[in-house]
């Protein structure tokens, strides 16, 4: 069977070249005599394996010396928790609510300390970010947060938050090196790799060194940052063979001319699927067009019949797992950065059929 055009929200789609390397690499790695997946983490070939993703994700990301790059378990989600539990003090937090991983992170957030909710954009079911006013920020705050792309309701920072001395923290798991950001002005990044890094199993933290080791006294040992920063994340065995698909898609985005080219080809794909729904009389986006997402996509028609038939009909036609989030309903395109250009295209040319079959 021939691959099909997968626009999972995640896990998604990894570039055939990663998964064909991987493949030739299955049953022996190198001159190793063992795949990934048996080998010890403590043994030097594996250690060549996550400390060269490290390393590699620094030089594709601009990661200066004063961060830890962290190669966690739990998921994303593991990270709402750890994020209070290491970084309250006045146990004191700012929230801006912009969809569901924001809500549940803040819930997570309060069972440790106060949460302020700065801004929501849930009165019109998450279709924009909302803009913020400083006067709102806490003065005390211990961190200021925000999820930097949001995977269900297609809506992105195009700016982020001037929060002064208080660190920013970014839920960056559906945008990672999509596109250029500059690392310097957050104190915590993270991200879950079953987007747009690698397979499900490893969770990403860069982290400040300076907010490393004031966690809390009932802080679990595994969701201590300073455990993992001074064990450099093989305090107990790593996610091992999540870390070194990802090693492979940092060597396959360097290849593709790093992060800011990615980024070209990223708004390219999104103005082509973008351009035709703002043309198309069937289809409409749910975003508001100055925070629409470059990754993910959601669109309807008028109709909940005709949005089940267009997924039912792309699914025949190789594009598969195109229906929406079920708090959006109709479809969702997820276009990460290992989507090519002539999916998206494929996917329009599709959608123009279909419309005019469907009148």
């Amino acid at each position: 069977m021939e691959r099909v055009y997968n626009f999972s929200a995640g896990p998604s789609m990894l570039p055939v070249p990663v998964l064909e390397q991987a493949q030739k690499e299955m049953l022996c790695y190198g001159n190793t005599g063992m795949s990934v997946m048996e080998m010890s983490h403590r043994s030097k070939d594996y250690e060549d394996i996550i400390y060269g993703a490290e390393a590699l994700l620094r030089e594709l990301m601009g990661i200066s010396d004063n961060y830890e790059v962290l190669f966690l378990q739990g998921g994303a989600s593991t990270q709402f928790a750890a994020i209070p539990l290491n970084l309250f003090k006045n146990k004191k937090a700012d929230y801006v609510i912009t969809g569901q991983w924001a809500k549940k992170a803040a819930a997570e957030a309060a069972r440790y300390g106060d949460v302020n909710i700065v801004a929501s954009s849930a009165d019109k079911t998450f279709t924009y970010i909302p803009k913020l006013d400083k006067s709102t920020f806490s003065k005390d705050a211990d961190y200021f947060y925000i999820t930097a792309n949001n995977t269900i309701y297609g809506t992105r920072y195009t700016q982020f938050p001037d929060t002064g001395d208080i660190p920013l923290v970014a839920d960056i798991s559906s945008n990672i090196m999509s596109e250029v950001m500059d690392v310097n002005k957050f104190g915590i990044l993270y991200a879950g790799a079953q987007k747009n890094v690698g397979p499900a199993g490893l969770t990403i933290v860069i982290i400040r060194k300076d907010l490393i080791g004031n966690a809390l006294d009932i802080c679990p040992n595994m969701l201590n940052y300073k455990t993992h920063a001074d064990a450099r994340s093989m305090f107990n065995t790593p996610p091992c063979y999540a870390i070194y698909i990802s090693k492979l898609v940092f060597e396959w985005i360097k290849g593709m001319g790093g992060v800011s080219q990615l980024q070209k080809i990223n708004e390219e794909k999104a103005g082509i699927l973008y351009d035709f729904l703002d043309e198309s009389k069937m289809f409409r986006g749910t975003v508001v067009k100055e925070d629409r997402s470059l990754m993910n996509v959601p669109f309807v028609t008028d109709d909940e019949e005709l949005n089940a038939k267009f997924i039912k009909e792309a699914k025949e036609n190789g594009f598969v797992n195109l229906k929406g989030h079920r708090t959006v309903g109709g479809m969702r395109a997820s276009i990460y950065n290992a989507m090519p250009l002539e999916g998206v295209k494929k996917l329009v040319e599709f959608m123009k059929k279909f419309e005019s079959e469907n009148k």
